[in-house]
């Protein structure tokens, strides 16, 4: 089967297009022919190293097929697992907990979907029935399963004010689906050329990404702050939260290391959320969500598996 192949961390030299074996399923597991696997930060992080740095916990072995997001048809199955599966479309979790408890995400300790085929445990699998295509499913898993991870650690509820970072990017514009599709009135963050998109989204206010939030709001404004950016801005966001309020975070585009004054933390009783493994219970809401209509996807573009530099390069353009 034609593959990518990640061989190294670094630049785009790392990424090679090549032939491998099909994998086979082995007991309790699918063998699923991917029909479209999307491109997102999750991609590019553990391509360059970037989780490393901030102490990665998982175990990375080259050469890795990457790719967290997959769309599939299930072709195969291992010993245990009901044959009844063939030929259902599924989107696969982006990651799952181990026998030995241990955290696995999609591309990154396991082979992922930037091939034509990939194995993955029968639990990590959801049959999805919609009319939606498989280019279409595919933008979904990671990006959407994050925010609303991130919605539910937060406990965000109908009528809450919810301050949403990095409105334009994946995770971001799901979250502003999402949190919209709670009953939240949601602010949003991002240049002010895309403000007419995430409008159409569910978000109720837009504020471009160099303004000052607590100018604009003042302090104590929001129930929540989902937030994938971080940066030099960063102590701003706590301080619009309302006492007893709640912030999440799934990522930090622009730059990881930030200040933190405790006094705002401890003396407005706030909650941190870090998220990284989804909890039980939130990919399965997602594709209820999604059959019903309640979510819809945003795709940019589309390539050819041959062209994951090409689709790399694009999405890096944050256009």
């Amino acid at each position: 089967m034609r593959a990518v192949l990640l061989t190294g961390h670094g630049g785009f030299e790392h990424l090679e297009i090549t032939d491998v074996p099909v994998p086979v399923a082995g007991p309790g597991q699918l063998l699923v022919r991917v029909g479209a696997a999307a491109v997102n930060n999750t991609d590019i992080n553990t391509r360059i190293g970037w989780y490393e740095g901030g102490g990665w916990a998982g175990s990375f072995v080259f050469p890795r097929i990457q790719g967290i997001d997959a769309c599939a048809t299930v072709v195969a199955v291992g010993a245990g697992v009901d044959s009844g599966a063939i030929g259902q479309r599924v989107l696969v979790q982006p990651c799952w907990t181990d026998a030995s408890g241990r955290s696995v995400f999609l591309g990154s300790e396991v082979d992922g979907a930037f091939a034509e085929y990939l194995v993955v445990p029968a639990g990590a699998v959801h049959a999805v029935n919609c009319s939606l295509s498989d280019v279409e499913l595919a933008s979904f898993p990671c990006s959407y399963s994050t925010a609303e991870n991130m919605l539910k650690r937060a406990a965000v509820g109908s009528s809450q004010r919810i301050l949403v970072t990095g409105a334009s990017g994946g995770v971001g514009s799901a979250a502003v689906q999402l949190a919209a599709r709670r009953g939240a009135h949601v602010t949003a963050v991002a240049g002010t050329d895309k403000h007419r998109d995430i409008s159409a989204l569910g978000a109720t206010d837009l504020i471009d990404r160099d303004d000052d939030v607590v100018q604009t709001f003042g302090r104590h404004a929001f129930d929540a702050v989902i937030d994938v950016v971080g940066g030099e801005s960063w102590p701003r966001l706590l301080e619009v939260l309302r006492p007893r309020g709640q912030y999440a975070v799934a990522g930090a585009i622009a730059g990881p290391v930030v200040s933190l004054d405790l006094r705002t933390l401890y003396l407005n009783d706030l909650d941190i959320h870090g998220c990284t493994t989804i909890d039980a219970g939130v990919f399965a809401n997602l594709v209820g969500y999604i059959e019903r209509g309640e979510v819809r996807p945003v795709v940019a573009a589309t390539f050819a598996l041959e062209q994951v530099v090409e689709a790399q390069q694009l999405f890096l353009t944050k256009g």
